[in-house]
């Protein structure tokens, strides 16, 4: 993700390393809160993700 190992990305969540490996596989979904904490660690427009989302759905 963006450079990031999952382990990093774990740290900057303050989250354990099983946690990104379950959102990066799908077995567990974002939730709102997650998702812009997300979008701040990884630099992109939360709006504009559930935009495409929803322009593909």
């Amino acid at each position: 993700m963006a450079g990031f190992t999952q382990t990093e990305l774990a740290e900057k969540l303050g989250a354990y390393q099983s946690f990104v490996a379950r959102l990066e596989s799908g077995q567990r979904r974002v939730d709102v809160v997650e998702l812009v904490e997300l979008s701040e660690i990884l630099s992109f427009d939360p709006a504009a993700l559930v935009q495409h989302l929803q322009s593909i759905g």
